[in-house]
């Protein structure tokens, strides 16, 4: 091994792949190219190595098992996902002036689009580029005259994480390609073409079977190359190295072998150490537990059945039901690990200590994975270090070209790349989205059981997402797992129907008597629905609705109320201008003796909601859960919030005042009614109690042409829109002056949500209503096709012969800033050019907020801006602007003046 620098000048003839500067402004070093690719080969090789990803990728390829003439050339292609840059315009781009030695620079180049001339034919001085490969003979793999190998190499080009386009327009650049003093781009390819050989000698076997031509498994192989060559660009595991070695492979699967364990990847000590499955009073710590019949349902479904939906009432233990089916497959040698989805970041932060210790009783001490927590800014300083991947640098390793920026010490895209994860479901559905290195973030989770926790079919867009996560995820041979409290048939029959869309709905009747509780399971026999029978709790919900929703002093008085009877109690308003304003309500009505009684974190009055900085709101949940959780102390209490404090976070009131909002929804919140046996119920409250706020007389037709305090509800309100699902809820709640739970949730479900009974509803009020049916309609299949627009088509080849000159079926991802996980929460990240001091007190620092894009005028904020301190009023907050909007935040969170 040499030691390039400016005195030895190795990169004047010798290729690079990767470079960086011995200190700042000193000798340049490099690590060659043709050990780079080594680096990733090997790194590739390793990866499928594994038991658990081989399997997923002869899955994906329609195989038996993945043989290991296909795996290697596999290794193959992978190692050959730099060869562009070989080229001189891309290694002359590190070259002082004096080394050029007056001759002219080659015109600067990257090394994946300034290779599609080439590939396509359009320069045509670059004829022995193939023939150096000896590409002749790796057109053979495959029975289709090559087209699965020019998909697949498409596939390795494009593992910066964004498909490579044939269709790009780059001239022709034949300068790139000659030789430029002593480097040599044909000689380079050519030793690199031999050397592929001696590397991987089994894909160069006789009589091997041809490479899959299924599309998904060229989307796989892209995840893989992308993975494998994040791992193989770390200086860590792999030094840098400037001279040639003919035993260098051997070095570099060695390192490999050691990156592919440290990461958590080759788990194959830990399954040695690991016996059998704790009874599940000693996995869950539950003295003389027993499963409920929930969970029991949910191990009883055949572990081998690749989707099972669980459908049980709030509070039943389906995070058990989840947790101990995954051990089981794990045990079975079925999946290697866990990424448990929540549909909010509190949720998650909240889950994730109940993973950690379930992962501490399930794995034996010195095995246990550490239980990474994928939500950003939650756990600064990394509870993820060294479990997924370690920091990659673009730069030094050429891939500034693509626009790719360093990740952080944090940075969500390796999250999928821990064996334990617990994050939102936006981390996953990533994966599924034409978003820089998705197909790496769906290869990370393939090998693991996804559980996407409180599924629901109200937010068409990101139902349509999580549909192609499944069909990417399932379609490798994946397992995953959905839950719910409020599935209706529709959703649950989608799910469900993997092949054969489009077969007819349930009938609302067949609908209705479907069980409850109940698991349903597909797999390779098809999809069954099987009643899981009772659980051990049951609770009855005294419900009224009062046409008060505008009236803030009302919710406050009732809160207020319960709270001096001991009651605790939550108020859950649907938008956080009505939350923001029933808060104010309550401090003005409270007297000086119920200071105690109005929710505060570190003495500081305020309320829960998602419009706070991410440190702020760790803050808040921490506190919901203490006053409001298993362990809550007696006396009473009244937290003001919206969703946020309805999804997944484990409190318990006594009472809940809520805005009306769709049935799935509302039993969402009333789960947090009674969700525990207690023998401390404040008088009057030994029974759940929910009052529902709605629109003034009750009446619902205003909503549909004005939207002044539509409060988050109908076509203007933003938020709930679907009047009809709205008056079969408040209908629903007229009707029945108390609700049984779980035995009434399925007809419940059914009753607001079935198209039968919506369509009845529209055609009963009148043509606004039947108009109003048909725009939501219109809505839902704008959705799916926005969603549609984004997914990434798994079912596409990267590279497709003579279909209407369009060669290449898999295009980039122009729009890649605009796509979100999620359709109206466009947020942007304001960085302060100060840390601002948290309204909470204490050490706490606002380092930045996100706020809303169209507060900002749809404009992206990259720079800082500049944050001045309120005076000393009770808000105790800072002002900021962002362009022509002025921002307030404080203990009431963000919000804008005026």
């Amino acid at each position: 091994m040499g030691a390039s620098g400016v005195d030895g000048r190795v990169y004047r003839r010798r290729h690079w792949a990767k470079w960086a500067r011995a200190s700042e402004g000193g000798a340049v070093r490099i690590h060659l190219l043709e050990h780079h690719l080594a680096d990733v080969g090997a790194c590739f090789e390793a990866l499928v190595e594994q038991p658990s990803i081989r399997r997923r990728v002869a899955s994906a390829g329609g195989l038996q098992e993945l043989d290991e003439a296909t795996a290697a050339r596999l290794a193959v292609l992978a190692a050959l996902h730099d060869i562009g840059k070989v080229n001189a315009g891309f290694q002359t781009k590190v070259w002082p002036a004096e080394d050029l030695e007056g001759r002219r620079r080659p015109g600067w180049a990257g090394h994946t689009l300034d290779l599609v001339p080439t590939l396509t034919g359009r320069d045509d001085t670059t004829g022995w580029f193939f023939d150096a490969l000896g590409w002749e003979e790796l057109l053979r793999w495959d029975d289709r005259d090559g087209e699965v190998v020019c998909g697949l190499f498409v596939a390795t080009l494009s593992h910066h994480g964004r498909p490579v386009s044939l269709q790009d327009t780059r001239g022709a650049n034949p300068e790139i390609w000659r030789e430029f003093g002593e480097l040599s781009p044909r000689g380079c390819a050519e030793r690199i073409g031999e050397m592929v050989r001696e590397w991987f000698p089994k894909a160069f076997a006789v009589g091997a079977p041809p490479l899959p031509d299924a599309a998904g498994f060229q989307h796989l192989f892209l995840g893989l190359c992308n993975w494998a060559d994040w791992l193989g660009s770390n200086e860590e595991w792999f030094p840098y190295c400037d001279e040639p070695s003919d035993d260098y492979i051997s070095k570099a699967r060695k390192q490999a072998a050691d990156a592919v364990r440290e990461v958590g990847v080759n788990i194959s000590e830990q399954r040695a150490g690991f016996g059998q499955v704790a009874d599940f009073a000693r996995l869950f710590d539950i003295e003389g537990g027993a499963p409920n019949a929930i969970q029991r349902a949910a191990v009883d479904a055949p572990l081998e059945r690749r989707l099972v939906i669980v459908e049980s009432e709030t509070g039943s233990g389906k995070t058990e039901a989840a947790l101990w089916r995954f051990a089981r497959m794990y045990e079975r040698g079925l999946v290697d690990g866990l990424y448990f989805a929540l549909p909010t970041r509190a949720a998650a932060a909240q889950i994730h200590g109940r993973v950690e210790r379930f992962v501490g009783r399930l794995l034996p001490a010195g095995h246990r994975p550490p239980v990474v927590l994928a939500v950003p800014g939650y756990h600064p300083g990394g509870d993820a270090d060294g479990v997924a991947m370690r920091d990659y640098d673009d730069h030094s390793a050429g891939h500034s070209d693509g626009g790719g920026k360093p990740w952080a010490a944090e940075h969500p895209k390796r999250y999928l790349a821990a064996q334990v994860g617990v994050g939102t479901v936006d981390q996953a559905m990533l994966g599924a989205l034409q978003v820089r290195n998705a197909h790496m973030r769906a290869a990370c989770l393939a090998r693991n059981l996804l559980v996407v926790d409180e599924v629901h079919a109200s937010d068409t867009y990101m139902s349509e997402v999580l549909d192609a996560l499944l069909t990417a995820h399932l379609g490798a041979g994946g397992y995953a797992l959905l839950m719910s409290a409020t599935l209706g048939s529709a959703a649950r029959d989608k799910w469900l129907a993997r092949e054969g869309r489009g077969a007819a709905a349930t009938p609302l009747g067949d609908a209705i008597a479907a069980p409850y509780p109940a698991v349903s399971a597909y797999g390779s026999e098809g999809s069954e629905i099987k009643a899981a029978g009772e659980n051990d709790r049951r609770k009855q919900v005294a419900i009224s609705a009062e046409p008060r929703m505008g009236d803030f002093g009302y919710a406050a008085r009732v809160a207020l109320e319960a709270a001096r009877a001991g009651a605790k109690v939550l108020v859950v308003r649907n938008t956080v201008g009505h939350a923001v304003e029933t808060q104010r309500a309550l401090e003005e009505l409270a007297g000086a003796d119920d200071g105690g009684l109005l929710f505060s974190v570190k003495g500081v009055r305020t309320l829960h909601h998602g419009r706070f900085a991410a440190g702020d709101r760790g803050l808040l949940d921490a506190r919901v859960e203490e006053l409001f959780g298993k362990a809550r102390a007696g006396g009473g209490r009244v937290v003001v919030g919206t969703q946020t404090l309805e999804q997944s976070l484990d409190i318990d009131a006594d009472l809940l005042v809520t805005d009306l909002c769709p049935v799935d929804v509302l039993l969402q919140r009333i789960g947090r009614l009674h969700r525990h046996e207690r023998g401390d119920r404040a008088a009057g409250y030994e029974e759940a109690k929910c009052v529902v706020m709605t629109p003034r007389d009750g009446d619902l037709s205003g909503l549909l042409s004005d939207g002044r305090g539509a409060n988050g509800l109908g076509p203007n309100g933003m938020v709930y829109r679907d009047l009809r699902v709205l008056e079969a809820t408040r209908r629903l709640i007229e009707e029945y002056g108390a609700w049984d739970i779980p035995a009434m949730n399925r007809m419940l479900v059914e009753n607001a949500t079935h198209p039968e009974r919506l369509g009845a509803i529209a055609r009963e009020m009148g043509d606004e209503w039947i108009a109003h049916g048909n725009e939501v309609m219109g809505e839902f299949l704008a959705d799916s096709q926005t969603a549609g627009n984004v997914v990434i088509k798994r079912d596409k080849a990267f590279f497709v012969k003579d279909v209407g000159n369009r060669d290449v079926v898999f295009v980039g991802e122009d729009g890649e800033g605009k796509i979100r996980t999620r359709l109206g929460d466009d947020r942007v990240e304001v960085r302060f050019e100060e840390a601002q001091a948290s309204p909470f007190g204490g050490d706490g620092r606002v380092e930045g907020v996100a706020v809303a894009l169209r507060w900002v005028g749809g404009e992206y904020v990259s720079d800082p801006v500049k944050a001045t301190r309120r005076g000393g009023g009770r808000e105790n907050g800072f002002e900021f602007g962002v362009g022509e909007g002025r921002f307030v935040y404080d203990r009431l969170g963000l919000r804008m003046r005026g």
